[in-house]
């Protein structure tokens, strides 16, 4: 079964998304904004992901569109998320749209910035760069206790799923696995501070007790805390999903979205 190296890309990618100015690392972002999510939250979006999700609603920024968006220092970026969040009042801060972790020394002075204004932060991702490498899963496990919490969206509950939904090395659907795993051995707490979001828009019954299974084997509050992740169709999800031929069992039109996944 054929397939990209995330990791690879992973490199391709942050060449192009970050660049050094005065010996910082900077990141592209295409956006910030405030979201109804986690009960309120305000978001900036990174461009380019190491993964190509054939669901992904934001890849006109993650598989493509690499010049779009502004090219920002970390301290840049937490001071638009801390103003935006004054201005909203919401406590709460998040990266999304691409795969925050590519450029990780960006992320965690962005991470060290915004909560030590008291904001909590949540950090979403793959979970693919976590998982290859424990200096990662090291250095942001010690934010414990600091206000952080990790979501790592795991895409498919196998290893046929992964490739089926993202063309990438079946493989490397373990390391998300093993970003869990990392991240709990290094002192995050399972369920409250580091937890599994998994996508089940493709996936049967089956599926979902497997992968289950599997993350009670690392944890049994891994288990108990998976957070379902579905498609959202919007007009270019749609579109995407026409291109790459896949159907999701289930998804929700974005006005019909239920309130427990907001």
């Amino acid at each position: 079964m054929p397939g990209y190296d995330p990791i690879k890309l992973s490199e391709i990618v942050e060449k192009q998304v970050t660049t050094r100015r005065g010996g910082e690392l900077l990141r592209r972002y295409y956006r910030f904004r405030r979201d109804r999510w986690y009960g309120g939250i305000v978001t900036g979006d990174v461009v380019g992901c190491n993964l190509r999700c054939g669901f992904c609603w934001a890849w006109r920024f993650t598989w493509t569109g690499y010049e779009q968006g502004r090219l920002l220092s970390a301290e840049e970026a937490a001071s638009k998320l801390l103003a935006l969040a004054k201005k909203a009042r919401v406590k709460q801060a998040r990266l999304s749209g691409g795969e925050p972790t590519i450029g990780f020394e960006h992320l965690v002075r962005v991470i060290e910035r915004v909560t030590s204004y008291g904001l909590h932060f949540i950090l979403e991702t793959n979970g693919i760069l976590i998982g290859a490498r424990e200096d990662y899963a090291r250095r942001l496990a010690s934010f414990h206790g600091a206000g952080i919490e990790v979501r790592v969206s795991i895409k498919g509950t196998s290893p046929e799923e992964f490739w089926k939904l993202t063309r990438a090395r079946p493989e490397a659907w373990w390391l998300q696995l093993r970003a869990l795993e990392s991240l709990v051995r290094y002192g995050l707490e399972p369920g409250e501070e580091v937890y599994p979001a998994v996508m089940l828009s493709f996936s049967d019954e089956k599926g979902y007790k497997r992968i289950k299974k599997l993350l009670a084997s690392i944890h049994p509050r891994l288990a108990s805390s998976i957070d379902p992740e579905y498609v959202f169709l919007y007009r270019h999800v749609e579109e995407l999903l026409r291109r790459t031929g896949l159907r999701p069992r289930i998804a929700y039109r974005p006005g019909e979205i239920p309130r427990e996944l907001i």
